[in-house]
């Protein structure tokens, strides 16, 4: 147990460049303690102690703002960065070395039963904001950019970005994880496309007024 405590501490440092000290991570870090709150609330759930698991859930939720639900099933190594308004829901599987950022949702799309949720690979980062939903798989080492909103199965090894998600990149140059300001723009290529559309239809308008 303790050596999974320090892997976990190691983590945060590994992950984010303003941890200064052991004592600041683990008394300052709520991504650090809802996963600590998890893993005793997803043994309860486990041994089918429901409203234990839920009731510390719902301990946990009050104190980080991160709502993990005790069914989820969560690797090794998972570090949620800031963590405010993250949500993961119950049939939810997330892999080993997954970066969370803050209002990610890693929810559902409906009432059905059984798995309803997303399983993410390993090495994932899901950028702040983002949403996955469903009952998709995100294959290991892709990156979910910040705000796209994922409803369908992305492979290995990709960028997505988004509203609705889509592929941008694929087995190409990697994106650094906290270097989101690299990934591109959909809105902007599109726009851009517009604008060349528009300048083509310009000047078929004036040759067809100089025919004239």
């Amino acid at each position: 147990m303790f050596r999974r405590l320090r892997e976990d501490i190691e983590t945060v440092f590994q992950r984010d460049p303003a941890a200064k000290s052991v004592i600041e991570v683990i008394l300052c870090y709520p991504g650090l303690h809802a996963l600590w709150i998890h893993r005793l609330s997803h043994w309860f759930y486990e041994n089918e102690f429901y409203f234990i698991a839920r009731f510390l859930s719902h301990v946990g939720r009050f104190f980080t703002g991160i709502e993990l639900h005790p069914g989820a099933t969560l690797g090794r190594r998972v570090f949620i960065d800031h963590g405010m308004g993250t949500v993961i829901g119950e049939t939810a599987e997330v892999g080993d070395d997954v970066l969370i950022y803050q209002g990610v949702t890693l929810g559902g799309t409906g009432k059905e039963k059984g798995k309803r949720h997303p399983t993410v690979g390993n090495g994932v980062v899901i950028a702040a904001g983002a949403k996955v939903l469903g009952a998709i798989n995100v294959g290991d080492n892709s990156r979910i950019g910040a705000g796209a909103v994922v409803v369908k199965p992305v492979p290995p090894n990709c960028t997505v970005v988004g509203v609705p998600g889509r592929v941008v990149v694929r087995h190409g140059v990697r994106v650094n994880p906290l270097d989101h300001g690299n990934l591109p723009d959909p809105i902007v290529e599109v726009l851009s496309k517009m604008m060349e559309r528009i300048e083509e239809l310009e000047k078929q308008v004036a040759r067809e007024e100089l025919a004239v």
